[in-house]
């Protein structure tokens, strides 16, 4: 695990390598066996119901849903098998024990898979109870462009390219800044053999 963190004022943090290639294997090997219990779906948004372009699943006690009729929230079971989501692996963890700098553990940890031509729009987290609590990014896989902006949607952003290991980390005022994904560099990783990458994003959702 690397230490060095690329930092702004606003609390943005970035470990470029923070898990070298053995360490990614091991990683992965941990995800197939959360997807094995828990199957990738397809996310569909509020109100219009129009299908996400990223397949994801959760592990932790609770787990990101949206769907038209309810929109965004958490959930305590994965919506189509209806078995309780899976154990946060030990050593994703130990990960977040070692970047966050929270005193309390994550509840939730998002795995989004991004196929060919798979994007995430600007967003913010605001669906948690626990506004302070910093949220923590795994990349896995093929190289993607992220974007990140500041408190207003239309506000100035830029790029960030976060290769296969990479580990972001949105604390303090980035907690709330706009943020998302422009495109995936398909081919710049050899991680997966189906291609595409995984992020894993952790995040606390009740107040300690």
């Amino acid at each position: 695990m690397a230490a060095a963190a690329l930092t702004d004022e606003s609390g943005l943090r970035v470990y470029p390598e923070f898990l070298d290639t053995s360490a990614q294997r091991t990683l992965l090997a941990n995800l197939r066996a959360v997807i094995a219990a828990a199957p990738l779906y397809t996310p569909h948004m509020p109100r219009s119901g129009r299908a996400m372009s990223v397949r994801m699943t959760n592990c932790g006690a609770l787990g990101w849903y949206t769907d038209k009729a309810d929109g965004y929230r958490y959930i305590d079971r994965h919506p189509e098998t209806g078995r309780p989501w899976p154990p946060i692996p030990g050593r994703v963890l130990a990960m977040w024990r070692a970047v966050a700098g929270y005193a309390h553990p994550p509840e939730a940890c998002l795995v989004n898979y991004y196929g060919p031509g798979a994007r995430m729009g600007l967003h913010r987290d605001q669906d948690e109870e626990a506004p302070d609590a910093p949220v923590v990014s795994i990349s896995l896989g093929d190289s993607a462009l992220f974007r990140i902006g500041g408190p207003a949607r239309k506000g100035p952003t830029r790029a960030v390219k976060l290769a296969s290991g990479a580990v972001v980390v949105l604390a303090g005022a980035a907690r709330h800044h706009f943020h998302g994904v422009d495109r995936i560099l398909s081919g710049t990783s050899r991680l997966l053999p189906e291609g595409g990458r995984f992020n894993l994003t952790l995040r606390r959702v009740t107040a300690p």
